[in-house]
């Protein structure tokens, strides 16, 4: 059975993202079909995927390698997935459906309770679905992917501490919501921007480089 294009390139991605392939690190056809158990023409489609997305670069004589992004290229991604959650959620408080909200809801009750138990592992698991949830909501298949694609190179590049204040951090999510189930776009917009500028400070860099650190916590964001 030939197995996708798409699968291979999902599990080429998870590699990358978890460190089983550091940067500058050389993606043969061979090696990567044998490891996967697939021929190699799935493999050279998932390649040209993956460096669509900024996962892959092609060098002369080298081949395809995983990427080795400078430390500016990171905090222009933050930045970015800092001005497109905002655009996401204010289109959803339009654009919702009823399940969207119940799931929504249902998220930051089980936060919420999670928060005051200090189960922090849970946390970060509904975090990423709250805000996969909010970005189905917009509507939008082209701002869904892009933020999709987002999320899992800011899980490459970054490390995320856990919030100081999760009690805090689970009431604006609930805020967030509120504002969405009432249509009312701007308000989400603005507490969406708030509380992606106050968590912009819990992410370190994971992939380092010479290039001259940037704060991504500073107001430029």
């Amino acid at each position: 059975m030939r197995i996708p294009a798409h699968a291979v390139c999902t599990a080429i991605r998870d590699d990358i993202v978890s460190g089983v392939f550091g940067p500058g690190v050389r993606l043969t056809e061979e090696v990567l079909a044998r490891r996967y158990g697939v021929s190699r023409v799935p493999v050279r489609e998932a390649l040209r995927t993956l460096e669509s997305e900024g996962f892959v670069t092609t060098r002369r004589h080298a081949g395809a390698c995983v990427a080795e992004p400078t430390e500016q290229e990171a905090a222009d991604l933050l930045e970015v997935r800092m001005l497109l959650e905002p655009l996401a959620v204010a289109r959803a408080a339009h654009r919702r459906g009823e399940a969207h909200l119940k799931v929504l809801r249902g998220l930051v009750r089980l936060g919420q309770e999670r928060a005051r138990r200090g189960q922090g592992d849970d946390l970060r698991a509904l975090g990423g679905w709250f805000h996969e949830t909010l970005a189905q909501a917009s509507g939008s298949p082209g701002l869904i992917a892009l933020l999709t694609q987002m999320r899992h190179k800011v899980a490459w590049m970054y490390v995320v501490d856990a919030p100081v204040r999760p009690v805090e951090s689970w009431a604006e999510h609930g805020a967030i919501v509120d504002a969405v189930a009432r249509g009312d776009a701007e308000r989400a917009r603005a507490l969406t921007a708030a509380h992606a500028d106050r968590a912009a400070g819990a992410h370190r860099l994971r992939v380092r480089t010479s290039q001259p650190a940037v704060n991504t916590a500073s107001g430029g964001l």
